[in-house]
């Protein structure tokens, strides 16, 4: 099958190659999934998980890239809960080859049915964008009607999700990012709109939740916005600054089917809008994760036409 392939952590996205591996073979529990759709991170480039297994040790190539959409083609020894030829959309295994290729080999349980209205191209946007911001705004942020939410990046791919899932929750949505992006988080349903770069981000007063996907300076400044009993919630890795009187939470997203299904359901009813720039295909998969400009929106690579 043809894949994307990494072997030097050093030379990031430009490291990338495709080539020829053999098909993925399911182990117990796992289900075989002819890839569709799939998306990378640039930021996997940087996790341990990408160069290493479980035990720290080479698995060097690696195929990158954990969210997919596709065709579940063949079962193994004791999975329960999917079929053969069903479509479905997931999150695969840190520790694992990942998507960017013609076949993968996950765990049934990381995947959720894809509802045949809705295109491979749309499910492979929604699983690490979707999750996170469902996971931390209501697992770890424990949001409420009626409070007020900071979302940092608004436009971006998790910040459009965290815009628009904190909005139809009841809360009051405060954007933040560059200029070029206040109309799109406005769209996305943020009430107000911080340009980072040229407004004063303390001018947006007290707020009961800060969705932060950008650290340093910005989650510093931000901390201090929080009301009492309030929380920071983080995806950038440990709070370096916490707020006086409330929580400071960092996760790393899980998969989970019942989630994935509520949010591949908000998106049938029209209740909640992907993010998508570009979409190519796997041969020209190296170029499209290595742009020569700013690109705004998700880029998708389309597997199988």
């Amino acid at each position: 099958m043809k894949a994307i392939v990494v072997t030097d952590q050093a030379a990031g996205t430009a490291g990338m190659a495709l080539v020829q591996r053999p098909e993925p073979q399911a182990a117990i529990n796992d289900v075989i999934v002819q890839v569709h759709a799939s998306r990378f991170v640039p930021t996997e480039l940087a996790w341990p998980s990408t160069w290493t297994d479980r035990r720290d040790r080479d698995r060097t190539p690696s195929i990158p890239g954990h969210e997919l959409a596709g065709v579940v083609t063949a079962l193994g020894y004791g999975t329960t809960g999917l079929s053969v030829g069903q479509r479905v959309f997931g999150l695969a295994d840190w520790y694992r080859d990942g998507t960017l290729a013609q076949y993968v080999a996950m765990e049934a349980r990381n995947l959720a049915p894809l509802p045949g209205d809705v295109d491979f191209t749309v499910g492979a946007s929604l699983p690490i964008s979707g999750l996170t911001a469902w996971q931390g705004l209501f697992q770890h942020g424990r949001l409420q009607a009626g409070q007020s939410v900071l979302a940092h990046g608004a436009a971006g791919a998790v910040g459009a999700m965290v815009t628009q899932l904190a909005r139809e929750a009841g809360a009051y949505v405060i954007g933040t990012g560059r200029a070029a992006d206040r109309q799109k988080a406005l769209d996305f349903g943020a009430k107000e709109f911080v340009d980072l770069d040229n407004d004063a981000l303390e001018d947006v007063g007290e707020v009961d939740l800060v969705f932060d996907v950008i650290g340093r300076d910005i989650q510093k400044r931000s901390a201090g916005l929080i009301r009492a009993g309030g929380t920071l919630v983080s995806v950038v890795g440990p709070a370096e600054a916490r707020p006086a009187d409330g929580l400071a939470v960092d996760f790393v997203v899980e998969s989970d089917r019942a989630q994935l299904s509520e949010i591949v359901q908000r998106v049938r009813d029209g209740r909640l809008q992907t993010n998508i720039g570009d979409v190519s295909t796997l041969d020209n998969a190296v170029a499209a994760l290595n742009p020569t400009e700013r690109r705004k929106g998700q880029t998708v690579i389309r597997v199988r036409p």
